[in-house]
């Protein structure tokens, strides 16, 4: 936000944040809204589809020859025990889980009863998984993941020599935001590229104007460079890092507060 220009810094009553509505009253949207008199909308930019059983079966993956799952998010967590549930399959108890955060390890126990010594938990990045990748270098690893993803675990693990498979178990696909042509909003906050390809894909004629876009991650940061949008807000900073917390800062300054 540091580079952002100074006739970029224009008041903010609307914001539209391309995730679900959070359950949660007490999310930090909410108490934003609240704090600077916001509206504050949720859309779901992407859909997810399953990948149906058939086309599974395709990728000749044998799911219990692997000793260790790597798990990124709740949608793969989802989607993998469909898979296993289709094809009746039971995970052993000896079976290690890697999540990339603590929410999606929380989310893990919806489907398993977790035994801590079989758990590796990252901070929030596939990076914090790195070291025990290493320290587990032994392991065969399966990656259930959506047929686009990073690039970070895979290279990871192909540059140290670590087994693993990748099994493509969910498609992203763009979501129908055509009711949203003709609404404006002053901020559109993005946490994937996926996202900023379903804003083009469903609006190719996009202009942004005065319209101040948000970014999450590096890659969705490059992906809006990428498309020749001004990025105005990045996420996470030292001084903020969260996606409200550079909001909230953004508002201050171009709000006068």
């Amino acid at each position: 936000m540091s580079n952002t220009p100074k006739d970029r810094f224009k008041p903010v009553k609307s914001i539209l944040v391309s995730q679900p509505k959070p359950n949660d009253v007490n999310s930090p949207y909410l108490q934003l809204a609240e704090k600077y008199n916001l509206k504050i909308d949720f859309r779901q930019f992407i859909k997810v589809e399953p990948v149906p059983p058939k086309e599974f079966r395709k990728q000749k993956i044998d799911i219990l020859k692997h000793t260790a799952i790597i798990f990124t998010s709740r949608n793969a967590i989802d989607h993998f025990f469909a898979i296993c549930k289709d094809f009746k399959i039971e995970m052993p108890a000896e079976m290690k889980y890697f999540c990339i955060s603590d929410q999606t390890a929380h989310y893990l126990q919806k489907y398993i009863v977790i035994r801590k010594r079989k758990l590796f938990v990252g901070q929030r990045t596939a990076q914090d998984l790195f070291d025990y990748f290493k320290k587990h270098k032994n392991e065969k690893y399966l990656f259930p993941c959506s047929d686009i993803r990073k690039d970070d675990i895979p290279e990871y693990m192909e540059k140290n020599g670590i087994a693993f498979t990748e099994a493509i178990i969910y498609h992203t696909l763009p979501a129908d935001l055509s009711d949203l042509a003709d609404v404006k909003y002053d901020i559109l906050a993005f946490f994937s590229p996926s996202g900023l390809k379903s804003l083009k894909q469903n609006f190719p004629d996009f202009v942004q104007g005065k319209t101040r876009i948000a970014a999450f991650g590096p890659t969705t940061s490059q992906a809006v460079r990428d498309l020749g949008l001004i990025l105005d807000i990045e996420a996470p900073m030292p001084n903020a890092p969260s996606m409200t917390g550079a909001l909230e800062l953004y508002i201050k300054k171009a709000n006068n507060l």
